[in-house]
Parts: C-alpha cells; sequence; structure tokens
C-alpha cells in the first residue's frame, strides 16, 4: 500500500494550537472536596493498596486488627473469621462492642461515626488502647465504603443493636433487636464488585495471618470456618506465644538448642523475643510491630541484630581467651529463626503501608533489652553459646571461601571477553523488558531451543545434567558447581548477598524440562536454587515454568497438541475414528518447529509463574524435599501421593 499524504487541515481535522485552543478556567470552580467516603471510593488504592487479591484481603485485616486491639487492651478472648459461600465475611468478637451512645459532636450514635466517619475511632485515646494496629481510625469506615453491603450487630449493655449499610451509606437507623448477657461486635460485610476485579477470598491466605496472629498474642483464640467448602476450618491458639513460632517455623530443621525466649517492658514499650538456632543454612528472622508483620524491618529489627552481634563477638572472645574473632551480622544470620515482637504506644511507620518501622528510640531499647537477656541467659548456658559461636565460626569461614569464589568466578569471566557462558545462545536485543531467558534440560533440547527460538528476545541455557541440591550446601560449594556459575553469569545479577535485580538481563526466566521424574527433579533444584540464593527473582514474578505437551494426536493433516490425559481422551474423542498419539517425554523428541509451536511461541505457549504466598510454608517445603530428613519427606509423599497427576512410571 502506498503511503499517503497527510489531509490538509479543515475545520474537522485542524490541529489545536496553543492560539487556537479554547482556554479553560482554573480557578476556585476546579477544586473539588470529595466528601465524607466519597473519596475512599474515588481512590480505593490510598486506603488498601489496591483493589486486588492484597487489597480485597485487607478488608477482613481491618476488621479483624480491630478485634486484636480489643484483645490488647484486655477485653477480647475469642475471635472467629467465616468465609461465607457468597464470598462475604462476617468477623465476630466477645470484646466489650463498638460504643452505640450518641456522639456530642455529631449528633449521631459512635457506631455510626465509626461506619461513616473517616479518621474516626478509638485508638486516638490512649485512656481506651495502650497499643493499636490501627493508628489512622479509617479501618472500619473504608471496609463499609468499599462493600456492596455491610451489618453490623454489637452485644453491649445487655442489648443486641444492628444497623445496615450498602456503599457506605446507612439503610436505616441503629436499632435494638434483642436482649443479650453477652458483649462483643459482629461484623458482615460483602466487597462491592464495582470496587474489586474479583471478590473470591483465599483460605490460605486467611489462615497465615491468623495463625500469625494467634501466634502473636498468646492465649487468644481465633477460628476460621470456610463454608465454601465441607469441615474447612482451624482453630489457633498458642500458649506459648511467639516461642511456639519458632518452633512452627523450625519444624523438620535440627535444632542446635532450646528456644531462648524474654519479655521485657522499658519505657512503655514491650519487647518479645524468642529465637534459635538450627542446621540449616538459611535465616527466617520476622519483625512485628503492634502484630503488624514488618516486612521492611525498621529499628526493631536493626536494634536485635546489632546486639546479637555484640553480644555473640563477646562471648567469642571469652571462649577464645581473647583472641579477637571478629564476627559480621551475615555470619550470625546462618540457621538462625528469629520472632520480634514490639508494642509501640506511638509507632511511626515510614509509609501507610506501615512496612518499616521509623521510632528512633526503639533502637535503643530493643538493642538494651537484647543485650541484658542474652548476657544472662548465655552465662547460664555457655553450651548454647559455645554451639551457637560454632556454628557461626563456620559461616564466616564458608562466607570467605563463598567470596573468593566469586572473585575467582568474575575473574574467568572477564578473561572470557565478554564474560557470558559460552554455552549461553543469548538474544540479540538488549531491551530487558522484553527479553526472557530459557534454562533447558540437556544439550539435544538446547539444540532444538536455539533453532526455533525468535533470536530477538530469547536466550537459551542448556544445562548439562542435574544441578547441585543447594539446600544441603553453603554458598563456596554453591559456587564450584559449573552449571550454577553458568546461570549466575548468565543472568547478571550475583547470588547471596551480592544479589542485585536491577542487574537482570532478562525479564523472564523460564524452567524449561522434560515432563517425567528427572524433568521434575532438575526442575525442583532450579526452583529451590532460586529460592534459597535469588529470592527477589522469585518474589517478583521474574520466575516461569514452561509447560510443554504431553502428547501429539494427528488424524490426517489435523494435528492437535494437548497437556493432559483427560484433555487427550477429549481430543481424540472429537477427532473420532483412529488418532496416531504420540506421547512427549521429552523436549529433544521435538524438532524445531513443534518445540516452537507448542512451548516457546508467547502466542499460544502456557506458562506457569512461580509465585510465594506464604514464605514460611515455602521454606518448609523446601525444607521437607531438599532437606536432609527423610522422615518428614516420607510423610509428605504420603499425605499428598493422591494429587499427583501425570506421574510417569
Amino acid at each position: 500500500m502506498e503511503p499517503q499524504p497527510d489531509p490538509k487541515p479543515t475545520s474537522e481535522n485542524k490541529p489545536q494550537t496553543a492560539q487556537n485552543t479554547p482556554k479553560k478556567e482554573y480557578g476556585a470552580a476546579q477544586i473539588q472536596v470529595l466528601e465524607g467516603l466519597e473519596a475512599v471510593r474515588k481512590r480505593p488504592g490510598m486506603y488498601i493498596g489496591d483493589t486486588g487479591l492484597r487489597g480485597l484481603h485487607h478488608l477482613v485485616w481491618e476488621i479483624v486488627d480491630n478485634s486484636i486491639d480489643e484483645a490488647l487492651a484486655g477485653h477480647c478472648t475469642k475471635i472467629k473469621v467465616i468465609v461465607h459461600t457468597d464470598h462475604s465475611i462476617t468477623v465476630s468478637d466477645n470484646g466489650r462492642g463498638i460504643p452505640v451512645d450518641i456522639h456530642p459532636k455529631y449528633n449521631m450514635t459512635a457506631l455510626q461515626v465509626a461506619l461513616t466517619k473517616l479518621h474516626a475511632g478509638g485508638k486516638f485515646d490512649k485512656e481506651s488502647y495502650k497499643v493499636s494496629g490501627g493508628l489512622h481510625g479509617v479501618g472500619l469506615s473504608v471496609v463499609n465504603a468499599l462493600s456492596i453491603t455491610l451489618e453490623v450487630q454489637v452485644k453491649r449493655d445487655g442489648k443486641v443493636h444492628y444497623q445496615k449499610y450498602s456503599q457506605g451509606n446507612p439503610l436505616g437507623e441503629v436499632q435494638v433487636i434483642g436482649d443479650t448477657p453477652e458483649t462483643g461486635t459482629i461484623v458482615h460485610f460483602k466487597p462491592d464488585e464495582e470496587i474489586f476485579s474479583e471478590i473470591v477470598f483465599h483460605y490460605d491466605i486467611l489462615a497465615k495471618r491468623l495463625r500469625e496472629l494467634a501466634f502473636l498474642n498468646k492465649g487468644i483464640e481465633i477460628e476460621l470456618v470456610d463454608e465454601r467448602e465441607k469441615d474447612k476450618h482451624d482453630l489457633f491458639k498458642y500458649e506459648g506465644g511467639i516461642k511456639q513460632f519458632v518452633e512452627y517455623v523450625d519444624q523438620n530443621k535440627q535444632p542446635l538448642h532450646s528456644v531462648i525466649y524474654f519479655e521485657k517492658s522499658k519505657d512503655n514499650i514491650a519487647v518479645e523475643i524468642a529465637l534459635r538456632y538450627n542446621a540449616s543454612y538459611q535465616e527466617n528472622v520476622f519483625s512485628f510491630v503492634n502484630n503488624i508483620n514488618t516486612i521492611e524491618g525498621g529499628t526493631h529489627l536493626s536494634g536485635f541484630k546489632t546486639a546479637l552481634t555484640r553480644v555473640l563477638n563477646n562471648f567469642a572472645k571469652k571462649l577464645f581467651n581473647g583472641k579477637e574473632i571478629k564476627l559480621t551480622g551475615d555470619d550470625m544470620k546462618e540457621g538462625l529463626t528469629a520472632v520480634i515482637s514490639v508494642k509501640v504506644p506511638e509507632p511511626l511507620f515510614e509509609g501507610q503501608t506501615k512496612t518499616k518501622l521509623g521510632n528512633s528510640d526503639v533502637f535503643g531499647i530493643v538493642s538494651s533489652v537484647v543485650n541484658d537477656e542474652l548476657n544472662t541467659h548465655f552465662s547460664e548456658n555457655p553450651t548454647s553459646v559455645k554451639t551457637i559461636i560454632g556454628k557461626c565460626i563456620d559461616a564466616a569461614r564458608a562466607r570467605e571461601a563463598a567470596r573468593k569464589a566469586r572473585e575467582l568466578t568474575r575473574r574467568k569471566g572477564a578473561l572470557d571477553g565478554a564474560g557470558l557462558p559460552g554455552k549461553l545462545a543469548d538474544c540479540s536485543s538488549r531491551d530487558v523488558a522484553k527479553c526472557e531467558i530459557f534454562i533447558v534440560e540437556g544439550d539435544s533440547a538446547g539444540g532444538s531451543a536455539k533453532q526455533g527460538r525468535n533470536r530477538e528476545f530469547q536466550a537459551i541455557l542448556p544445562l548439562r545434567g542435574k544441578i547441585l541440591n543447594v539446600e544441603k550446601a553453603r554458598l563456596h560449594k554453591i559456587m564450584e558447581n559449573r552449571e550454577i556459575i553458568a546461570m549466575i553469569i548468565a543472568l547478571g545479577t550475583g547470588v547471596g548477598e551480592e544479589f542485585d535485580l536491577a542487574k537482570l538481563r532478562y525479564d523472564k526466566v523460564i524452567i524449561m524440562t522434560d515432563a517425567d521424574v528427572d524433568g521434575s527433579h532438575i526442575m525442583t533444584l532450579l526452583l529451590t536454587f532460586f529460592y534459597r540464593h535469588m529470592a527477589p527473582l522469585v518474589e517478583k514474578g521474574h520466575v516461569y515454568i514452561a509447560m510443554p505437551p504431553l502428547y501429539r494426536l494427528q488424524k490426517g493433516k489435523r494435528v492437535e497438541y494437548v497437556y493432559s490425559d483427560a484433555e487427550k481422551s477429549k481430543v481424540a474423542a472429537e477427532m473420532g475414528g483412529e488418532v496416531g498419539i504420540q506421547r512427549y517425554k521429552g523436549l529433544g523428541e521435538m524438532n524445531k518447529e513443534q518445540l516452537w509451536d507448542t512451548t516457546m511461541d508467547p502466542s499460544v505457549r502456557k506458562l506457569k509463574q512461580v509465585a510465594v504466598e506464604d514464605a514460611i510454608i515455602a521454606d518448609q517445603t523446601f525444607t521437607i524435599l531438599m532437606g536432609d530428613e527423610v522422615e518428614p519427606r516420607r510423610e509428605f509423599i504420603e499425605k499428598h501421593a493422591k494429587e499427583v497427576v501425570n506421574l510417569d512410571i
């Protein structure tokens, strides 16, 4: 088609310039004020993070946090969360119940004020709540604004009070609907489908957080019921609190000593810490402020780590008769499981998301408490401290060996010219967002993949044999594995403490292995390596698993590729008559055209994105499947044997 000349400007298509564009006045009339809950519905992400899965579950946390705050104040012992068949939620507690008397300023019940006014709540008054997770008084009103229906029952003063809302608007006044000797609050809500992309609550996400809250608040009973499935419920109650939390995280790991636990208050800040070292090479440290998981840490975590490093170095010096043993914080991470929980009356979080604590005074308080308590504990338990220091010294030696191995790897890379592994068939594009790398099992499949790929944006790295099981090895041993080194260099990110996601050379890292037992094993070894030593790669959604077809069905000129036995039966029935069926046991059985058409072409291929919803469960699963202990692995296989699909025997 010949290029057409641009049309001459007419009254219809004349481009608008600064001279001919009608001017729009910018004055007081253009300043908009969103009244009441209108702001929440207009910009929900400002209040709950997003309108996806995370924001949806955040609604539950806002209501549950109110119940937990009642528990922290000493007025609540039981919390129940029910997921109904219509994906609505009920949260009930046996606290004092939200006040229902008339608010002096707004001339309406305090219940309605809490449900309709932003920044209205009892947490600002420290006489009512010493500490709380909710700080801004927006939780209940935000849930109300983003729900198509919300009903609240308050048991208080011998009466049951009731009110119903829709999209934040009351559908009537507060009514008394009965008598009761009990106290508490029941909130039932259904998220608004106009706001959320989907309203399907995930049981595992709910269970993880509620279990966490039960650990952090010892003795509180939290029940979770899912009415969508028969007999699906959990009861969380832990009298041992965070001490049991550490034991739960450390399941199937070999402990080196008993759990060290202490609790102390200083300057109205309560510090509670439990820790233990195990024989693994992983660190699991969780920090909380007023029950909020501070995933980015903060001053309380820094205070803990600083004090731990100082105390262990002092005892190491004593152990080696005054000889200076310089252990770093990194040396003390290996095999450490710890839970740090602080209760702060006026926490200063960095950002609305509340993931990092900023209170400078908390650093000194936590550091002082940890210093005093650990010194006392280690003085009374010399065997424990000797074992821990021995573990830290081994970690220090391994870390130094790993550093030398990395340096050697870098030097070798520099000598090779471009520095990329010779077996890597790189792509021509340098736009990381478009680039992807296939990590392929074997040279045979690697050859087909190299021939069938789109060279512009697809890179191929074939692996020879099975890589090292990193669950059972320290980093310096890992750095001796040639296949792993090739991966590290190809990805460009570095590894371990030197990992830098910004240096990633490909947006998608795709594992492509055979659909058999060996292929599954190689895939698991790769996932273990990525999760243990390149965790952000997984957490940020860069790791994928390719889904090659299991069967090729042909009748005449018609060819169909299917991915399961059920799909094979269905398609074969549709084709009718005699159908030629080929079972692909290995990628090497496909030619380059077949591999492209089924597994590599972005327009038709199937990829599974690897995600981590629960870090604790992920850690436990890798420990079970890839660790030294045989018995937990046998139990796992027995438990999940019936769930296996496409078993290759």
